[in-house]
């Protein structure tokens, strides 16, 4: 599957480019659209990620979310610096069984220390399927 250009700054992309995103979000099927320190964009297929009844795993909804929240938290952290996720938690409210989800995450507070991202992930309608919060500690390299 051939990745869309990214809506992102140069250092956004040097990042990407030097970590990827990783091997879990590249079998989920994870395609990134946008990425900043406050907001990244990125859709998920449907197949793929269900749980026996067919439904999204709920699983995959934090995946996505926590792939989102951590990259912009690490483009958030700036040269030298790194993310590490210390938080997360989500609330499903409803479920996909097939097309596209898409998740759009949003800073909430970034720090020298913390970020906090809330990602909200929705169906094809703009139906809300899952609310999700992580907290990323930003720390210096060495």
């Amino acid at each position: 599957m051939t990745q869309p250009e990214i809506i992102a700054s140069e250092e956004a992309k040097r990042l990407l480019a030097l970590r990827g995103m990783g091997a879990l979000a590249d079998k989920m099927g994870i395609q990134l659209l946008e990425l900043s320190a406050e907001r990244a964009v990125a859709t998920m297929p449907v197949e793929g990620n269900t749980q026996p009844l067919g439904l999204v795993h709920g699983g995959a909804y934090v995946v996505l979310a926590e792939s989102l929240g951590s990259f912009a938290a690490n483009v958030a952290a700036g040269e030298g610096r790194y993310a590490v996720g210390i938080e997360i938690n989500a609330s499903h409210s409803r479920s996909a069984t097939e097309g596209i989800v898409t998740g759009v995450c949003t800073a909430i507070s970034i720090g020298r220390t913390l970020a906090t991202h809330e990602i909200a992930i929705s169906d094809e309608k703009g139906r809300r399927l899952s609310t999700v919060r992580i907290t990323n500690l930003l720390r210096d390299a060495n």
